[in-house]
C-alpha cells in the first residue's frame, strides 16, 4: 500500500548535519540522522520527548552522537582493533532505494529506509563486504520500530562473524524512581567486575549506583517503569538474545567530555543487543534483528505499579 505512505522529511540538523523527520498522522514523531543512522528523538503524540540526548552530544563527525539510539555494530564493546561499539554509528548513511517490502497486513505508513555499504577505508579495518539495511518506522499507536537487516556480501566465500546492541538512551525525570521489569533471575555479565557472571536477584533492578550489565537469554519483552511520570516503556525484541543495562552513575558521568555532570539522572540505557552468542553469516545469508519501543501508562496499585498487567497485557 505504498500510496498510503507519508511523505517524510528531509531537512538539515545540528551542524547542517541531514536529518529525516517522520511525523505521524496522530501527532507522534521521530527524528533520524543520515550520520549513524542516529534516532536522535521520539515523541509522543503530545510531543513530550522519550529518548535522552546529551546537552554536551557533540554532531560533529568522526564523534559519535550521545544518546538517542547508536547502532553498536560489528561490534559491542572494545574488542580487538576496531573502535569502541564499532563503525555504524558515525558513518554516513544513505536512503535506501530499493528497501525490503513491508508486510501485506501492515498498519504502518511512517518509515524511512537506509542503507550502508562499506567503504574502502571500512574494509581495511574490517575486511568484509556486507550490505546493512535499517527501517526506521512510526507506528499509528506512536510506536517506535528499528528493523535491521545485514546481509554478508563477501565474493570471497568467507563468513564474518559480528555482535549487535540498539544503545537506547531513555529519558527519565528521576533515575531512583525507575526499575526494570523481566530481567529478574537471569544470569548476567558485569562490565565493572571482568564480564565476570552472576545471577540477578532482586525481583526489579533499580538504580542508586553505577550499572553496567549484559543480561543473556532475555524475554522478548522488557519493561521500564517511570514511577515519576507513571509511565512505562515496553521494549519488544525480535533476533537480540541480550540486555543491556547501563547508567554511567556521577564519576563516570563527570569524565566524559560529551555528558553532563547530572544527566546521569535523566536517562538509562536499556539495550536490546546479541552479544554473547556471535552471529555468524556465510556470503548470502542475511540476519534480522528488530526493536519496538512502546509507552503505556502505569496503573498504581497499593503504591506500586503493577508490571505483571503490562507485561502479559498486549
Amino acid at each position: 500500500m505504498a500510496s498510503d505512505r507519508v511523505p517524510v522529511e528531509i531537512t538539515k540538523g545540528i551542524n547542517g548535519l541531514e536529518k529525516v523527520v517522520l511525523r505521524e498522522p496522530r501527532g507522534s514523531s521521530a527524528e533520524v540522522y543520515l550520520y549513524g543512522a542516529h534516532v536522535t528523538s521520539w515523541k509522543n503524540d503530545h510531543g513530550e520527548e522519550l529518548l535522552f540526548v546529551s546537552s554536551k552530544a557533540i554532531f560533529k563527525p568522526p564523534k559519535p552522537i550521545r544518546g538517542g539510539i547508536p547502532i553498536c555494530f560489528p561490534q559491542f564493546s572494545n574488542l580487538g582493533t576496531l573502535e569502541p561499539h564499532g563503525f555504524a554509528r558515525n558513518r554516513f548513511w544513505t536512503l535506501d532505494s530499493d528497501p525490503p517490502p513491508l508486510p501485506a497486513n501492515s498498519s504502518i505508513k511512517t518509515f524511512v529506509d537506509l542503507i550502508l555499504r562499506p567503504s574502502e577505508e571500512d574494509i581495511k579495518i574490517w575486511p568484509h563486504s556486507y550490505e546493512f539495511r535499517l527501517r526506521v518506522a512510526l507506528g499509528p499507536g506512536g510506536e517506535l520500530t528499528l528493523t535491521s537487516r545485514i546481509r554478508n556480501t563477501n565474493s570471497d566465500g568467507k563468513p564474518f562473524t559480528f555482535t549487535f546492541a540498539y544503545h537506547t538512551y531513555f529519558s527519565v525525570p528521576d533515575i531512583s524512581e525507575v526499575r526494570v521489569e523481566g530481567l529478574e533471575t537471569l544470569d548476567y555479565l558485569d562490565n565493572l567486575q571482568n564480564r565476570e557472571r552472576f545471577t540477578e536477584q532482586g525481583d526489579a533492578i533499580t538504580f542508586e549506583s553505577e550499572v553496567d550489565k549484559i543480561y543473556l537469554s532475555t524475554p522478548t519483552k522488557i519493561a521500564i517503569l517511570d514511577h515519576e511520570k507513571k509511565r512505562t516503556f515496553v521494549l519488544r525484541k525480535d533476533g537480540l538474545p541480550d540486555a543491556v543495562v547501563w547508567n554511567p552513575w556521577d564519576k563516570k558521568a563527570k569524565a566524559m567530555a560529551d555528558f553532563g555532570d547530572d544527566e546521569y539522572k535523566h536517562m538509562l540505557c536499556v539495550e536490546a543487543a546479541a552479544i554473547e552468542k556471535h552471529i555468524t553469516l556465510k556470503p548470502g545469508e542475511e540476519w534480522r534483528g528488530r526493536l519496538e519501543l512502546s509507552t503505556v501508562p502505569s496503573s498504581y496499585c497499593s503504591g506500586q505499579l503493577d508490571p505483571q498487567k503490562v507485561l502479559l497485557g498486549s
